[in-house]
């Protein structure tokens, strides 16, 4: 990725993030009030995961600011990995909360205190949902343009949000209009489970990060693809690839005739460097090259030919 690529994706993503934060500040005032006059646990849950998504956000906010950090003598590969560690942050708070609303809902069913004031509560969550749905269409357009997996991660937990702010409206019908009064805390449980699995969701993307997890299949093979069209390339093999952060990383051995003069050689490799950068921008290429027929491993999962199967069969 170049500079200028850089300084475009850098703002992009710490703009999201300053939205979270700004976002879950406003929320937080609005449902205090809400929790307040309604006395509804279901509208405490959502209160609770709110104020969560303060601290998510901002910790997201940290993360992506640090993962935009350049590279530095200690860090060759950059900073990119602060992303992944703020998701898994995000998802130690959504667990958190979860299980705090779970056993607030369980203490509940014991009690018989009524909810109240349903029209503002249904206000108050009707408004959240209004704001947060801004949010997540902003979040995704910033997600598609720079791969960040802290603001997906905060994606994650605002699409709960939703979830939580309709089930909020739910349980204030059926507690104050239907008369089920046990819907408040039945929803709170509902609301607790959302959030759990919200959690194990949001940890995927951070874990195959921080694990250095390889592209999807038809993301290698499309690289695969730009790679093996040069003219006089003679095989790939040791295909590695991995992301951190907004950043991805791809390495092989590239065989060539093995008659060939370095300096030849050499600019094979820079032409495939070249069609690389201009089809994957955001990839930061590795090429060791190999005279044809060389062997480096018996291993076979790094010594595997992965030259595209039409190799070979062009005009």
């Amino acid at each position: 990725m170049t500079q200028d690529e850089r300084r475009k994706v850098i703002p992009l993503a710490t703009r999201a993030a300053l939205a979270s934060v700004a976002m879950a500040t406003a929320l937080l005032v609005l449902k205090g009030v809400g929790a307040w006059f309604t006395g509804s646990i279901a509208m405490l849950g959502s209160l609770a995961d709110t104020g969560l998504d303060l601290l998510a956000s901002l910790v997201t906010l940290y993360g992506v600011r640090l993962a935009a950090t350049p590279a530095d003598h200690d860090h060759r590969f950059g900073h990119g990995k602060a992303e992944a560690l703020a998701a898994l942050f995000q998802v130690g708070l959504i667990t958190a909360s979860a299980v705090g609303i779970a056993w607030r809902a369980i203490l509940a069913f014991g009690e018989n205190t009524p909810t109240s004031d349903a029209n503002f509560g249904i206000g108050v969550s009707v408004a959240a949902i209004a704001a947060t749905a801004v949010l997540l269409w902003y979040q995704r357009q910033v997600i598609r343009r720079t791969g960040s997996v802290a603001i997906l991660a905060d994606n994650v937990h605002y699409q709960s949000d939703v979830a939580l702010n309709g089930s909020v409206i739910v349980a204030l019908v059926l507690d104050q209009y239907l008369g089920w009064h046990k819907a408040d805390p039945v929803f709170g449980i509902v609301i607790a489970l959302w959030l759990a699995w919200g959690a194990f969701q949001a940890s995927s993307s951070a874990i195959d990060q921080l694990m250095d997890k390889e592209w999807p299949e038809d993301q290698r093979i499309a690289f695969l693809d730009v790679a093996a069209r040069q003219e006089g390339l003679k095989g790939i093999h040791d295909f590695r690839t991995r992301r951190s952060g907004a950043h991805d990383f791809a390495q092989f051995h590239m065989e060539v005739d093995r008659d060939l003069t370095v300096g030849a050689a050499h600019d094979l490799v820079e032409a495939v460097e070249h069609n690389l950068r201009r089809a994957f921008p955001k990839v930061e290429v590795l090429i060791h090259l190999d005279p044809e027929g060389h062997v480096d491993t018996d291993n076979p999962l790094i010594e595997a030919d992965v030259t595209p199967h039409w190799f070979g069969k062009r005009i």
